[in-house]
């Protein structure tokens, strides 16, 4: 298993556009084959940090499902909904393993 960690710096005065943002890729990784763990939000006090966690049964199914940026309608919606409201300012990914015992 693979997760993927995003981390977000977003725009505090955009949060219910990149709630629109998320719930899409909530969907679309959920759709694809992967399990979505949910997006975390700021919760008390000005801040501009929000992470999302997901998993892929391998890195091998996460390139299958990155395949579909720039391709799928729905994927290209999604994307969407983050460039026309410039909800994030930047984002990078972080790849980990899991380790439950």
């Amino acid at each position: 298993m693979i997760t993927c960690v995003v981390h977000y710096q977003i725009d505090p005065e955009k949060v219910e556009s990149f709630e629109a943002f998320a719930r899409e890729w909530i969907r679309l990784v959920n759709k694809h084959g992967g399990t979505h763990h949910g997006y975390f939000l700021p919760a008390e006090g000005p801040s501009d940090h929000a992470e999302a966690l997901f998993s892929f049964e391998s890195l091998a199914a996460y390139e299958e499902y990155r395949k579909l940026f720039n391709v799928d309608p729905e994927f290209i919606a999604a994307d969407k909904i983050r460039d026309d409201s410039s909800c994030v300012i930047r984002y990078t990914r972080t790849f980990m393993r899991p380790l439950f015992h």
